[in-house]
């Protein structure tokens, strides 16, 4: 019996499928290692935020009217004794506080979503006439049952968000094609152009309307008590969570409904989702804080600066971003005038026009 030797062809065919399965598994390792490192610098970058997060929110304890130093700041947060200064931080500025850091990160998420949902990179929570159906039910509530003062109205406030969003979905999704992103944009506009013309008309005649809901209207964060936060915490919980648990799914519509769908996406699902998502997260924001422009529209830019396209990190990261944003627009607020303080909601105009119109000029804005 004799024994075949292979074929020199045989023996060059079986080399270079070795070698090409080296390759590859050397270019595997590569992609491995270069994401995990991609993911670690991801994940640095998110406690570095959380950590300047904190400094802002002591120095938003430590400034005021009295200014408080640092160093007791921190013993009144460790050690509260019932001292003027522990009452300070702890009655007053502490529930301003962890309300500016809650509804900047919600309006920062809720601006992320929008631009994602939409696929519109100057989206912004108000093009859904949240904003305004907030402000047209708080206008009602004063005007119809004279109420005064933001624990009075905040939930007339959230119900008005909540009724605009419904609405607007409603209006949107009449027809074959069904709620797209132009159709959700454009009844927003519509949406929000009538409620804002109510809102005008009841202020101009009633002046005391007028007195009521005029800093409210600008976005402020003055008067906040830890009875507002009380109130709105769970629904501003709830959308975080709802929000950052959405990546993936907003990543498989990024690539486009048919496409998304053969990778067994679901897409009205997931608008659905981010709808309710920004409904709380946007309505909780604005019944508390009055309208806050420009944050949900700067932010997400700013996220995807370290982070790329990808929503897994655009989310949590514009969270973070929001909320520093806030914390320190509001704490700019109170020594940027002499004798008085600026409201958070003009604080965060002037300083989100010049940086939008930068990143629109000195960047190529994203394609969503």
């Amino acid at each position: 019996m004799s024994l075949e030797r292979p074929s020199a062809p045989a023996l060059l065919g079986e080399d270079a499928d070795t070698a090409d399965s080296a390759v590859a598994a050397q270019e595997l390792d590569h992609r491995t290692s270069a994401t995990a490192r991609t993911h670690a610098l991801r994940s640095a970058g998110l406690v570095v935020l959380l950590a300047l997060l904190a400094g802002c929110a002591v120095l938003s304890i430590a400034v005021g009217a009295k200014a408080i130093p640092l160093g007791t700041v921190v013993d009144a947060l460790l050690n509260p004794d019932g001292s003027y200064n522990s009452s300070v931080v702890w009655e007053l500025r502490m529930p301003r506080t962890v309300l500016g850091v809650f509804v900047g990160a919600a309006l920062g998420l809720a601006g992320a979503l929008m631009q994602a949902l939409t696929r519109n990179p100057i989206a912004e929570p108000g093009i859904l006439g949240i904003n305004s159906g907030a402000a047209a039910a708080v206008v009602t509530a004063i005007f119809v049952f004279g109420m005064t003062g933001p624990s009075a109205y905040v939930w007339f406030g959230f119900i008005g968000a909540a009724i605009a969003a419904v609405l607007v979905y409603a209006l949107g999704s009449r027809g074959r094609s069904g709620a797209t992103p132009v159709r959700l944009a454009l009844a927003g506009t519509a949406l929000a152009a009538v409620l804002q013309g109510f809102v005008y008309g009841i202020t101009v005649l009633d002046e005391f309307v007028f007195d009521q809901i005029r800093f409210w209207q600008v976005g402020s964060l003055v008067g906040r008590d830890l009875e507002i936060f009380l109130r709105i915490w769970p629904f501003l919980t709830a959308g975080i969570l709802l929000a950052v648990t959405l990546g993936p799914a907003l990543n498989a519509v990024a690539l486009g409904e048919d496409l998304a769908a053969a990778l067994g996406a679901r897409v009205n699902r997931t608008r659905a989702l981010v709808a309710l998502a920004i409904v709380l997260l946007c309505g909780g924001a604005t019944a508390a804080a009055g309208p806050i422009w420009f944050v949900g529209l700067i932010v997400p830019h700013l996220a995807r600066t370290f982070t790329g396209p990808d929503q897994r990190w655009v989310l949590p990261y514009s969270a973070a971003i929001g909320a520093v944003l806030l914390t320190l627009a509001d704490t700019a607020g109170r020594v940027i005038t002499s004798g008085g303080e600026l409201e958070v909601g003009i604080v965060t105009a002037l300083i989100g026009a010049p940086v939008f119109i930068f990143l629109v000029r000195r960047r190529r804005m994203a394609q969503l």
